[in-house]
């Protein structure tokens, strides 16, 4: 459609790739106006399918507020923002409303630098979560306000350079959980008054190794999607113990968890969007903790992860790791 002197693509929900493309570095370059309304438009790049791809998108509603825009990682059709992988994956930038703005987005390797209005400044220079693949490249709008786009174009290039230096990944905080061995996908009602884990309950689960991120976040989505019935994973870890003694876990966990220390249900949290007031995003942190009574020899901490949708993970972190051994 024609808007505002341009011929435009109207997007007003879902994926526009471009057919046939095929892209893992280069540039990305395109105009888009909105109209300040809520909503969530952008660009998504190294796309393998539907539900796995990266992406980057500005929130029209939050001009000037630190969550103006978000860069996020998008695994088996569950987004990662509730992941909050914070300040370096966000700017506070002020939006021109009802006139076109331009956006550029350099991938090079691991990271993409991203310019918002002012092509000689980024504003962000990110660590992409998902591996180096070659994909397509399209435009995005989310639920809400649609988008328009006009001069859309992307230039596959061999390891364009960037005007900022990549920041190298923050080391781990010490203590934190490095791996959990995570369960196939239960039905969350199949939790309801459990308050001990029998034999019976166990014999249907498999289990893989999933390591966290530099952050400390298990990103719970690389290894499942969600489907009728299947919203929860178990994220399990081994605690080996020299002694009887209680032990403080901090955790975060997105949506909600049922913990089961030793077979028992000790614990259960909800923090899904807007379940404590309307501004509650459901953000991930170290924000819980648990006292672990600890017997001697091996102990099981099973957290149940239950998604519903924004982030599907998980995190953890003990303060003092004296006459204990963690193994997933």
């Amino acid at each position: 459609m024609e808007y505002l002197g341009k011929t435009t693509l109207f997007l007003s929900n879902g994926i526009a790739l471009v057919k046939d493309s095929d892209f893992t570095d280069g540039m990305i370059e395109f105009d888009i106006a909105t109209t300040g309304e809520r909503g969530f438009q952008g660009v998504v790049w190294r796309v393998q399918d539907d539900n796995n791809f990266e992406n980057f998108y500005i929130r029209p509603h939050q001009s000037g507020n630190p969550d103006a825009n978000q860069y996020q990682p998008v695994f088996n059709g569950i987004d990662a923002w509730q992941l909050c992988y914070g300040e370096d994956y966000s700017a506070p930038i002020k939006y021109d409303f009802n006139q076109w703005m331009h956006i550029k987005i350099v991938v090079s390797g691991a990271n993409a630098e991203i310019y918002i209005k002012d092509m000689e400044h980024p504003v962000l220079l990110v660590n992409l979560k998902r591996a180096t693949k070659a994909g397509k490249v399209g435009l995005q709008v989310g639920n809400f306000a649609p988008g328009y786009f006009a001069d859309f174009t992307f230039t596959p290039m061999d390891h364009p350079s960037f005007k900022g230096q990549p920041k190298a990944p923050k080391p781990r905080v010490p203590g934190t959980v490095l791996r959990w061995m995570v369960s196939n996908p239960i039905d969350s009602k199949s939790l309801e008054n459990k308050f001990h884990l029998q034999s019976a309950d166990k014999q249907s689960l498999t289990w893989q190794p999933l390591e966290s991120e530099n952050t400390g976040i298990t990103n719970l989505a690389k290894l499942h999607g969600l489907a009728e019935g299947s919203d929860t994973v178990f994220a399990r870890l081994t605690i080996i113990s020299d002694r009887a003694q209680v032990k403080k876990i901090q955790f975060g966990f997105s949506d909600q968890v049922k913990a089961y220390f030793n077979d028992e249900l000790i614990y259960g949290g909800n923090d899904s969007y807007r379940s404590r007031d309307y501004r509650f995003l459901g953000t991930i942190g170290l924000y819980d903790e648990l006292y672990l009574p600890l017997k001697k020899g091996e102990n099981e901490l099973w957290l149940a992860i239950t998604e519903n949708f924004g982030g599907w993970g998980v995190l953890g972190k003990f303060d003092d790791l004296t006459g204990i051994t963690l193994k997933p």
